[in-house]
Formats: C-alpha cells, structure tokens, sequence
C-alpha cells in the first residue's frame, strides 16, 4: 500500500474516535467479531479445501461442539460467506463451501497467520517481560 493510501487509511481510522457517527466503527467492529472468531478462522480453513460435510468440518477441528459449529456455519452462511447445500438421499447429506465472498476471506487470513508466525516469538518474550513486570 502506498504511502498516501496509507495515511489516508490511518485519518479515516482515526477519525471514527472524533466524536463523530460511529456507524462505520460500528460495521466494521461486526464484522470482525465474525471473522476474527477462532472457530471462523478454522472453518474458513478447512473449508478453503473445498466443499465439506459437516461432521468431516468437526473432525478437522479438534475441540470444537456440535453446536458451536452449527453456530459458527448459521453465521458465516448468514453473512454470505458460506453456502450450505442439503441433497435428497437417505440419510440426508448436507455440504458446506465457501461462497466467492468467503474464498476472498482465505489471503487475508494467510496474510494474518504469517504475521502471527512470525512475531509469535516477539510476543512472547513481551509478555513474559510483562507478567516479571507484574509480579
């Protein structure tokens, strides 16, 4: 991102806490409770993979109840970043698969998981460095 946009960034950004309409904060604040959520963040994952029933979502996250991600799949199909289809056979099979706007959701996160790897380390000494502080 170039520097301008940058900036530009930064004043739109800032400006949310001038004491003006809070709509836009508002907004974004509800979308990252959705797609900053770790159950989101690893269903996304595993549905990056393609088309997935839902047990085999649930085995690929280990920790995860049945409904949590009953929960978290009404959601994200709410928001339009997943699709459910239901197929008429006995028993009934049901596939989840992200839609365009959740694939677009999949280089963000990499790009997120990157930086979070990398720094991870750096994190970790500061909080360490914190809870010696504290103590």
């Amino acid at each position: 991102m170039s520097t301008l946009k940058t900036e530009t960034r930064a004043v739109e950004i800032s400006s949310l806490s001038d004491g003006e309409d809070h709509s836009g904060c508002h907004a974004l604040l509800e979308v990252l409770d959705r797609i900053g959520d770790k159950w989101t963040v690893m269903v996304v994952g595993v549905l990056a993979k393609g088309p997935t029933r839902f047990n085999a979502i649930q085995r690929a996250i280990g920790g995860i109840s049945h409904r949590m991600l009953t929960r978290t799949l009404r959601g994200l199909e709410r928001d339009g970043m997943v699709e459910r289809r239901a197929f008429a056979t006995i028993p009934p099979k049901v596939e989840y698969e992200l839609s365009p706007m959740g694939r677009s959701l999949v280089s963000p996160l990499d790009t997120l998981m990157g930086w979070a790897q990398a720094h991870r380390p750096t994190i970790e000494v500061a909080r360490s460095g914190f809870d010696d502080r504290s103590d």
